[in-house]
This record gives structure tokens, C-alpha cells and sequence, in this order.
């Protein structure tokens, strides 16, 4: 990676540790801490989740006009703000709007980091460089979760105060790393980079015609939906409920989950760079359909207390393990079925579908982990399946390179095409030299 590149991975790092500081401790910390009750820490928590809904929408658009460097910097000064705010909060009103300042910061640094990363890599890199943003903000989050969880006492408030004040700094840190950067000019991408300011041609009603793109963020809804919308709710409380997890056993699970993240991350990379993205994903569905039958046999099995046990981590590591195959895939398959002039539209509008799920999936799951424990678990076994046939399905509507951008460096006779009726490809015989042109990603497929 070049030092442009290394400078938004160490920022996008920073942040992760700061948010890891206080995102586990945010719900005690406002309902017992600060003594405002579990009603506002609700509140709170929703706040946060919503303001990101608010702002997303319009991001994409700031990004493709100003580009992803200035919006990246004003979105980490209001995250600061917000998370400086929410450490001196002790009322209700200055709880809610400090929640909503950090909410809707932390949610505009998200396609903007990530616009930043295609800018300053290629189709043929773009995949090592998500999966190393991915692995660095894991691996952010979980030493910031255990650094926090030795400072913080609920018996003292200034100690939740300097975590949220480090969290702040944190944020300030990554403002000041990426003033630093030099955006490369590439030219695939001069026309992401409007100099007069003027609005990016397509808009909203562009990317809904893009079938490709379409397809999906209903993908990536489901995604999410059926994974990380149920980390701390439904298959929290199926853990506690149906299986007799020990709460403090549900932090040794998502212990389990970033260590396999983190030691399996460049592994599955190596695997995953020599196959279609379409069918990694597909291959992803298949392993969390297994991981929640695994979490059926922790909670409806008949087996002892330390079997339930051991199963309900196994769930948890098997999703990591399906989170390392999806980080190499679906970021950077955004980027490349973005128009020139739109990736910072359809960084948006998948974190859009993301937080979505993020907000639906803890509403749908949480009661029905707690209380209909075998349709839980049937349920979100289909969902694992149904990400299996909408990755086969979205394979058919991208081209060879979009869907294994490793066939570009790879020795062909064939100069891929991109038809604007989603046809197949044409091909020709270069006659001599062997070649392979990457489908400009502004051709959209499958209409």
C-alpha cells in the first residue's frame, strides 16, 4: 500500500479504538452512572442508531461534490463533539443530543473512509485494502473494549468521563491523519473528482436503476439483518434464555468472534482473491445457516450445560469467520459497480441499507429470541440460506472482472465488454499480447 493508503488505515484504526472505549459501556453508563434510568439509556442507544438514518442520505452526495477528504474531517470533528458532550452529560436533553451529534458522526465517517480507500487503490488492490480496514477496525474495537472495561468503575463517573474524552481525541486524531493525505489523481477516477464543485451527475434515481446495485443492497440488508442485528439482541437473549448462557459467557463469544476475525482475516484472503466474490458470498450463507443450527443445538438441544456452552462460542466464531470472507467482498464490490461520478452515493446508500438492518434486526430478534426460540432459529437459518440464492442471483448480473477482479492480472485472450442491456460479455482475440480491459464500473448491469 502506498503512504496515502496506510495513512487512512491507521486513522480508520484510531477511530475503531476510540468507539471500542465506549460503545460496550454506553447503555450502564447512562442508565446507571449518570442515574438517568433504563428508559433514556434506551432512548439514547436509539438516537444514536437513528441520527445515522438522518444523515446518510444526503453524505453520499457531499462526497461526490466535495469529495470524500473534507467531509471525512467534519464528520470526525462532530463525532469529537459528541463524544466529548456525552462525558459531561448528567440531564436527559444533553444525553439525547450528545447521542445524536456522535450518531451521526460516526455514520458519515463510513462511506467516506470508504471512498477514500478506492480512491487510493485499483481494482486489483481494492480487495486487500478493505480486508485490512476490516481487520484493523476489529481488532480497534476489541482492545479498545478491553482497555475500557479496566478503566471504567460505576462507582466513579470521571472514569466513563476519560474514556469518552479519549474517545474524542481518538476522533481528532483521525481528522488530523487524513489532512495529511494526498489524494493520488488517477485517472479511472477523474471524474469522481468534479473541480468545480458541481453536483455529480445520476443521482438517486440512477443507482435505483442499476439492477446490479439494487440487488445488492438487498443483500446487504439481509446480510446484516441475519448477522450482526442479532449479535446483542435476539441471539443474546436465545443465549441467555433458551440455552442458560451466563451473561459474562456472552462476552467470551464475541471474544471468540474477533479472535477468529483476526487470525483468520489474510488466511481466507489468499482464498477468497482466486474466486468469484458472488460465490464467496453464497459460500457465507451456507456457513452461517450452519452456525445457527449450531446456536438450535445450544438452546433446544438435550445436552449438557458445557456442551451448550461450547456451542453457543462455536456460533459465534462461525460467524467470524463468515465476517472475514465477506470484508474482502462486498465493500469493495460497491466500489466497483459505482459509477465514476457516484461512488460516494453508493458508499451511502449500502451504509444506508447497512444501519437498517442494524436498527430492524435487534427490533425483529430480540422477541423472538427471548420467547419463540425454535422459530427464531428457523427463521434465520432461511435468511442464511436466502443470502446463499441472492449472491448466486447478483453473480449473474456482474461482469467476469466485477465479480473476480484477480482476472486482471490474470494471463487471457479475452478483452471483457460491458453490454447496457446486462447481456453477456463479447469477446475478442487480441491476436497477440495477452489482455484483459476491466469493465468500466459506470456501465451498469443487468438492466
Amino acid at each position: 500500500m502506498g503512504a496515502a493508503l496506510r495513512r487512512i488505515q491507521l486513522g480508520s484504526a484510531l477511530s475503531a479504538f476510540g468507539l471500542g472505549f465506549t460503545v460496550p459501556y454506553l447503555y450502564v453508563y447512562v442508565a446507571q452512572v449518570r442515574d438517568l434510568g433504563a428508559g433514556t439509556a434506551g432512548v439514547v442507544l436509539a438516537v444514536f442508531a437513528m441520527a445515522a438514518l438522518a444523515v446518510l442520505p444526503f453524505t453520499g452526495r457531499a462526497i461526490d461534490r466535495r469529495g470524500p477528504l473534507p467531509v471525512l474531517v467534519v464528520a470526525s470533528g462532530l463525532a469529537a463533539v459528541g463524544a466529548a458532550a456525552l462525558g459531561f452529560s448528567g440531564s436527559v436533553p444533553t444525553a439525547v443530543l450528545s447521542a445524536a451529534v456522535l450518531g451521526a458522526g460516526t455514520a458519515v465517517m463510513q462511506p467516506a473512509l470508504a471512498t477514500m480507500l478506492v480512491w487510493c487503490s485499483s481494482t486489483a488492490t481494492r480487495t486487500r485494502a478493505f480486508a485490512t480496514q476490516f481487520f484493523l477496525q476489529n481488532l480497534g474495537l476489541g482492545l479498545g473494549g478491553l482497555v475500557g472495561g479496566q478503566l471504567v468503575d460505576v462507582s466513579r463517573p470521571a472514569s466513563f468521563t476519560m474514556l469518552f474524552v479519549i474517545e474524542s481525541v481518538m476522533f481528532v486524531v483521525l481528522g488530523v491523519v487524513v489532512t495529511t493525505v494526498r489524494m493520488p489523481r488517477i485517472a479511472a477516477l477523474h471524474g469522481a473528482r468534479p473541480a468545480d464543485g458541481s453536483a455529480a451527475k445520476g443521482g438517486m434515481r440512477a443507482l435505483l436503476s442499476h439492477r446490479a446495485m439494487v440487488q445488492l443492497c438487498v443483500l446487504g440488508f439481509v446480510l446484516f439483518f441475519a448477522c450482526y442485528g442479532q449479535f446483542e439482541s435476539g441471539l443474546a437473549a436465545y443465549g441467555t434464555e433458551a440455552a442458560g448462557i451466563e451473561p459474562s459467557t456472552l462476552g467470551i463469544a464475541l471474544a471468540a468472534n474477533t479472535a477468529v476475525i483476526v487470525v483468520a482475516q489474510f488466511v481466507v484472503l489468499r482464498l477468497v482473491e482466486r474466486h468469484r466474490r458472488s460465490r464467496v458470498v453464497a459460500a457465507v450463507g451456507l456457513i452461517w445457516a450452519f452456525a445457527w443450527i449450531v446456536a438450535g443445538y445450544a438452546g433446544l438441544g438435550h445436552g449438557s450445560q458445557a456442551m451448550a456452552t461450547a456451542a453457543f462460542i462455536s456460533t459465534y466464531a462461525l460467524f467470524g469467520l463468515g465476517e472475514a470472507m465477506l470484508s474482502p467482498t462486498v465493500a469493495p464490490l460497491v466500489a466497483d459497480l459505482a459509477p465514476e461520478s457516484m461512488v460516494g452515493q453508493y458508499n451511502s446508500a449500502f451504509a444506508l441499507c447497512k444501519q437498517l438492518a442494524l436498527a430492524v434486526g435487534p427490533a425483529v430478534g430480540g422477541p423472538m429470541g427471548a420467547s419463540l426460540h425454535a422459530p427464531y432459529i428457523v427463521t434465520f437459518v432461511l435468511f442464511s440460506l436466502g443470502i446463499t440464492v441472492l449472491a448466486l442471483r447478483l453473480g449473474r448480473h456482474l461482469t467476469p472482472v466485477q465479480d473476480q477482479p484477480s482476472l486482471v492480472a490474470a494471463p487471457s485472450r479475452v478483452v471483457a465488454v460491458s453490454l447496457p442491456d446486462g447481456g453477456q460479455p463479447a469477446t475478442s482475440g487480441t491476436g497477440g499480447e495477452t489482455a484483459v480491459r476491466p469493465v468500466p464500473a459506470a456501465a451498469p448491469a443487468g438492466h
